[in-house]
């Protein structure tokens, strides 16, 4: 259910966590790879308030985490922000081109992710574009060149043909491509991992289920967020947005995600605030007990203070006994 643990990066460690003065032996003198086994546990969460705006500067107190109900001291606790170390990113657009999507919302969303990625693009942050209908298509493999990127934006047509939204299908060839093709390593962290779904919120024909998805979401430590383009028959009698099914099937809410309804013509706000949002974090870690190496899954549930609330990038851990 819950991610093994596994073997991870010294160096990508220490970037994370900005540990390096405390081990810095042996590190000084070249850049060779050190892989070892930890037990050491992380999470990133993301907290907002209850208007939805990221919160920044909480402190270590101001969370607590429980293991099955149980609140566990945290061994490790660092606040990351782009802007602080040039945090690197891993995203990938998932743009729903079928027929459901209109060509003048496609134009305003090319024009909305050109935003984005000036907003956000350095080379220490790659970006991947895949567009789907009947079909999950890559239109742009992961590339850390800005101009490049915006001119895959130009390929993006809408289906002319077909009824089906592969959303869920799309979402997983969106992971797999971020674990087998992104840099594991950028600037001697591990990035952020991100997937991008702009789609109207309705699955139609997908192959693999929300569940799967979720899971090989939370074992690459991937965030999926939705930016949601209902028609107005879609609008409760408030003029509120009714939740669809992409996101009654938890994929936005257990991958520590956020859905983001696109009901103005200018999308160009939305994906600041997704920028805003995705580029702001905090990393959390603790040691397992002994007796919590059984193989068993072991939920993780992480608040802050007050009326906060807490996305996490991944809701546990399974870890088996050592021989």
């Amino acid at each position: 259910m819950f991610p093994n643990f596994r073997k991870v990066s010294i160096r990508a460690f220490f970037g994370l966590f900005v540990l390096t003065a405390c081990f810095s032996i042996g590190l000084a003198q070249d850049d060779e790879e050190i892989t070892v086994e930890t037990d050491l546990l992380t999470f990133e969460v993301s907290v907002a308030d209850k208007a939805g705006n990221p919160v920044r500067g909480l402190e270590k107190g101001d969370f607590k985490v429980m293991v099955d109900g149980v609140d566990r001291n945290l061994d490790f606790f660092k606040p990351i922000k782009k802007h602080d170390a040039d945090r690197p990113l891993s995203v990938v657009f998932a743009l729903d081109v079928s027929g459901s999507i209109t060509k003048d919302e496609l134009k305003r969303l090319r024009e909305a992710m050109r935003t984005f990625v000036d907003r956000l693009a350095d080379y220490n942050s790659y970006f991947a574009v895949m567009t789907f209908g009947m079909k999950v298509k890559t239109v742009q493999s992961f590339t850390n060149k800005p101009r490049k990127l915006k001119k895959s934006f130009e390929k993006i047509l809408k289906a002319d043909d077909g009824l089906s939204t592969h959303a869920y299908d799309a979402v997983d060839d969106a992971i797999r491509m971020i674990k087998k093709k992104s840099p594991k390593i950028l600037n001697n962290q591990m990035p952020k991992r991100v997937v991008i779904l702009i789609t109207d919120g309705y699955p139609v024909g997908d192959v693999v289920t929300p569940e799967t998805v979720i899971q090989r979401a939370n074992e690459s430590e991937t965030s999926v967020y939705a930016v949601i383009l209902p028609s107005f028959s879609r609008l409760s009698p408030s003029g509120k947005p009714i939740m669809t099914l992409l996101e009654a099937s938890g994929l936005i809410s257990d991958t520590g995600g956020r859905s983001l309804y696109a009901t103005e013509k200018n999308f160009e706000p939305l994906f600041s605030s997704l920028a805003e949002e995705i580029t702001a974090s905090y990393a959390l870690a603790f040691y397992p007990k002994d007796e919590e190496k059984d193989g068993k899954a072991r939920k993780v549930t992480v608040r802050a203070k007050g009326d906060l609330v807490v996305k996490q990038n991944k809701l546990g851990f399974t870890l088996g006994k050592r021989n």
